[in-house]
């Protein structure tokens, strides 16, 4: 978390973006794609905002990995599993809004997350 707040508090605080940032590991313009389709009201994105989104993603990639990586390891296991997300995402309160997507018992449940984008359209 510290980290975060470092690397991103310049233009959270209205400093803007810095000249020289990392780079991200999540492609800025498919952000934008995404923030575009989830609304017909969405019309402009400022330049900041996919970068604060890319960010937010990370996190939340990173903080489901750890949480799976902990029910791989009480597996006595060595690779992460489907299932091993779906237990991380039942056990976690704040990861309920994905209960639907993550069934620990549907193995051969594929999900199109990109269907859902469309439907809304």
């Amino acid at each position: 978390m510290r980290q975060a707040k470092t690397a991103y508090s310049g233009f959270l605080s209205g400093g803007g973006i810095p000249r020289q940032h990392d780079p991200h590991l999540l492609p800025l313009a498919r952000i934008k794609k995404i923030m575009k389709k989830s609304s017909v009201d969405v019309k402009m994105i400022s330049r900041e905002a996919p970068l604060v989104f890319s960010k937010a993603c990370e996190l939340f990639i990173e903080e489901l990995t750890k949480r799976s990586w902990n029910m791989t390891i009480q597996g006595k296991r060595r690779t992460v599993h489907k299932e091993d997300v779906a237990h991380a995402v039942a056990t976690t309160d704040v990861f309920d809004f994905l209960i639907d997507l993550a069934h620990p018992n549907t193995s051969n449940h594929h999900v199109d997350l990109n269907e859902d984008i469309e439907k809304k359209q």
